[in-house]
């Protein structure tokens, strides 16, 4: 066991909390990061796996993983693909070295990127709602851009649980929640 390869490894994954989502560059309110976003991912990853019957440890562990090579190639919107070969593969390759979780980890994010197996599609998925979710947040007053960035996430998934709660996202206040919440605490109905 390589404890200093190991330590780098968690200094180089706390980077993620300071990467600032690359939409940023249409978005000027913009407060989510890599971590964020993986961490949402997960907890979407594994409601999905549950709701599709699939393996929700797998889930979870892609979800988790999916973004680590942005540590080092960082994180490309739409624009940025249009020109930039990012080399996931070679950052990820080199981020497992001598860990002990390489293999698996490997293996996993092959799987999430080749797209085949359910836990890869569901996990996939979990990764287009959370996009959702935050559009819904940054856009919900601003009905026109909202519809443009919900249909370009929503066109490829592929669950049927995901379409269904990405409709129900997209119909959504995002402080309903906030809302529902206080009225059940206050027992006061709260004017929307």
């Amino acid at each position: 066991m390589n404890i200093e390869r190991i330590t780098n490894f968690l200094f180089e994954i706390a980077t993620l909390r300071r990467l600032t989502r690359s939409h940023r560059q249409m978005i000027q309110e913009v407060s989510d990061n890599i971590s964020d976003h993986c961490f949402r991912v997960a907890i979407i990853g594994m409601i999905l796996a549950n709701l599709e019957k699939c393996d929700a440890n797998k889930v979870l562990k892609m979800c988790l993983f999916h973004d680590i090579p942005e540590a080092r190639t960082g994180d490309a919107n739409f624009i940025n693909k249009q020109y930039v070969d990012l080399r996931e593969e070679e950052a990820i390759n080199d981020q497992m070295k001598g860990l002990p979780i390489a293999d698996e980890v490997l293996d996993l994010h092959r799987e999430f990127e080749e797209r085949k197996s359910k836990e890869s599609i569901v996990a996939r998925d979990a990764d287009l709602l959370d996009q959702m979710v935050l559009q819904q947040e940054y856009f919900y007053k601003d009905k026109k851009n909202r519809k443009i960035w919900h249909d370009h996430s929503e066109k490829d998934l592929k669950t049927e649980s995901a379409k269904e709660l990405a409709k129900k996202i997209r119909e959504s206040n995002p402080f309903e929640w906030l809302y529902k919440m206080a009225e059940e605490k206050t027992e006061e109905r709260i004017e929307r």
